[in-house]
C-alpha cells in the first residue's frame, strides 16, 4: 500500500526530459512554464493544444511587462508543448494527463445520470486525487487501491467522517458508472471523527461585519446573516427568488437538490427594490449589447432558448463584467464569484478586529443560533436552514445562550 501520494507527472514530463531538442539549462525554464500553463489550462477546463496556449499567453504571460530574454524563452516552451501535442496526436497517444482523464470520465458519466453540477465536480476532482496518487490508470482500475486510497485518507491524512463518506461516495460512483463494474464493496470501516463546534458571531460582532465589508458586497452579507444562506445559494440567487413584497427568500436546488423558502429581513426589501431597478438597467444594457442570457439550471434552456435573456432570470448579484462560461465556453455574465465574495467577508472580520475564524458560513451559523437564542422551535429553524436531519439542527444547541450546558450559570458568578 502507498503511504505517500504519487507524484504528479504531466503528460509531456518524461518526454521533456527525453527531449534532445532541449538543453539542460533550458530543461528546468521550460518546465516551470509548462507546469504554469498546465495549471492555467486544468482551472479552465481547456483541451491540450493551441487555443489553450494563445489564451495562456493572453491572459497570463502578458497580463504585465517581462523582459524580453524571458518572453523568448517562454515562448519557446510554448513551441515545444505545440510540437510534443501534435506529435503525441498523430502516434495516437494521450496528450491530457491521468488526473483529466479520470475527472472527465467522471464528468461525463454524472451527466447521464442527471448528476447536479457540484456533485459531478466534487466526485470528479476525487477521482483527480485518486488518479495522482496512484499514477497509473491500470491500478485505479482495482478496488483493491480504492480501497488503500481511502484507508490512507483515514490513517495518514485524518480527514474528516463527511470527507472520508465523500471521498467513499466518489470512489463507488466511479467503480461503478465509470467503470462498468456491477458490485462494488470497498470493505472500508470508517473512523467516526470529533464533531467541530460552528463559529458563531454574536449580535455586536456581526455589526461589525456588516459595517466593515465592502460595501459592493454588505447587501450580501445583510442577506446571508438574515436569511440563513449557504454561501452557494446566496451567489446563485435569482430575481425571482427574491420577492421583497412578502419578504420572502426562495432557494431552489439547494443542497441535495431540495427547495426551500426563508425570510427575508424588513430592514433590506427598501435595498432589494432599489437594486432591482438597478440591476433592471444593468440587464437591457447586456441585451442592447448582444451579449448571450445567463446560465440556466438542468435543461431549461432546451425548452425555452430565449430564458436566459428574460428579467426574471437574470442574476440578483451579478459578476461585474462578462467571462466565460466553463461548461460551454460561452462570453456572458456570470454570478459574483464565491470567492470575492469570501474574501470580502474574512477582511471585514479582521478589520472588525474579531478573534475568531470566521467565514461567510458563520453568518449563517449566527442566523440559526441568534434565532434558537430568540425562542425559534428547532423544528422550525431546521426548515429554514434547509437541514434533511434535525440532528444537523440540534448542535446550535450547545452555542446558543441559555439553552442546553451553556446556559448553566458558573460558581463564580453566584459568589
Amino acid at each position: 500500500m502507498n503511504s505517500q501520494p504519487h507524484p504528479a507527472l504531466h503528460a509531456w514530463s518524461k518526454d521533456l526530459e527525453a527531449s534532445r531538442d532541449v538543453n539542460p539549462r533550458q530543461r528546468e525554464g521550460f518546465a516551470m512554464v509548462l507546469g504554469w500553463f498546465e495549471t492555467f489550462r486544468s482551472r479552465n477546463r481547456l483541451a491540450p493544444g493551441r487555443e489553450a496556449c494563445v489564451r495562456f499567453w493572453t491572459e497570463q504571460v502578458k497580463a504585465k511587462e517581462r523582459p524580453a530574454w524571458q518572453l523568448e524563452q517562454w515562448a519557446a516552451a510554448i513551441e515545444w508543448y505545440l510540437r510534443w501535442v501534435k506529435n503525441t496526436g498523430e502516434r495516437g497517444d494521450e496528450t491530457r494527463t491521468l488526473e483529466e482523464r479520470a475527472r472527465d470520465a467522471v464528468d461525463r458519466a454524472g451527466s447521464r445520470r442527471g448528476l447536479a453540477r457540484r456533485t459531478r465536480e466534487t466526485y470528479g476532482r476525487w477521482a483527480a486525487s485518486f488518479a495522482r496518487w496512484t499514477g497509473d490508470a491500470r491500478a485505479m482500475l482495482d478496488p483493491g487501491k480504492g480501497r488503500d486510497f481511502l484507508i490512507w485518507l483515514v490513517a495518514d491524512r485524518r480527514v474528516s467522517f463527511s470527507t472520508q463518506k465523500q471521498a467513499l461516495n466518489a470512489l463507488v460512483f466511479f467503480y461503478r458508472d465509470v467503470c462498468g463494474m456491477e458490485s462494488v464493496d470497498l470493505e472500508v470501516r470508517l473512523r467516526k471523527t470529533m464533531t467541530r463546534l460552528p463559529v458563531v458571531l454574536d449580535v455586536k460582532e456581526v455589526l461589525a461585519v456588516l459595517e466593515k465589508i465592502d460595501q459592493r458586497y454588505a447587501l450580501m452579507a445583510k442577506i446571508q446573516y438574515g436569511g440563513g444562506l449557504r454561501l452557494k445559494e446566496l451567489v446563485t440567487l435569482r430575481v425571482k427568488d427574491v420577492d421583497e413584497g412578502r419578504g420572502m427568500i426562495t432557494i431552489r436546488e439547494a443542497k441535495g437538490d431540495k427547495h426551500r423558502t426563508t425570510v427575508l429581513p424588513v430592514a433590506v426589501r427598501e435595498e432589494i427594490a432599489e437594486r432591482k431597478k438597478w440591476l433592471r438597467e444593468l440587464h437591457e444594457k447586456d441585451r442592447a449589447a448582444g451579449l448571450p442570457g445567463v446560465a440556466l439550471p438542468n435543461a431549461y434552456d432546451r425548452k425555452d432558448r430565449r430564458a436566459g435573456e428574460k428579467w426574471p432570470w437574470q442574476w440578483m448579484f451579478p459578476g461585474p463584467k462578462p467571462s466565460r462560461d466553463p461548461e460551454s465556453g460561452i462570453v456572458r455574465r456570470h454570478h459574483v464569484h464565491e470567492e470575492c465574495y469570501s474574501r470580502a467577508v474574512r477582511r471585514a472580520v479582521e478589520r472588525a478586529m474579531i478573534d475568531k475564524k470566521a467565514s461567510t458560513h458563520a453568518l449563517r451559523h449566527a442566523f440559526a443560533t441568534h434565532l434558537l437564542e430568540g425562542g425559534t422551535d428547532i423544528r422550525t429553524l431546521q426548515e429554514l436552514l434547509g437541514h434533511a436531519d434535525v440532528k444537523t439542527t440540534e448542535i446550535y444547541t450547545h452555542v446558543a445562550k441559555d439553552i442546553g450546558a451553556t446556559g448553566v450559570t458558573s460558581p463564580l458568578d453566584r459568589m
